[in-house]
């Protein structure tokens, strides 16, 4: 299998996991104060950054 293909199923694959588990975490944050869910829906904005780029870098990595 490809290596970009690979790199678009598991970059599918970990996205659609981490709407989940965001979602799950955020309805229960929606009832906390404003001071904490800021942090929490800064973090999770950006937290989803991090292992796309070095999926990405991976799959762009000419192989040997």
């Amino acid at each position: 299998m490809p290596r970009i293909l690979l790199a678009c199923l598991a970059g599918f694959c970990f996205l659609a996991l981490y709407l989940v588990v965001v979602l799950r975490i955020a309805d229960w944050m929606l009832g906390l104060h404003w001071a904490l869910q800021v942090p929490f829906f800064v973090l999770a904005g950006l937290a989803w950054v991090f292992p796309i780029r070095a999926l990405m870098f991976w799959a762009a990595r000419r192989p040997r």
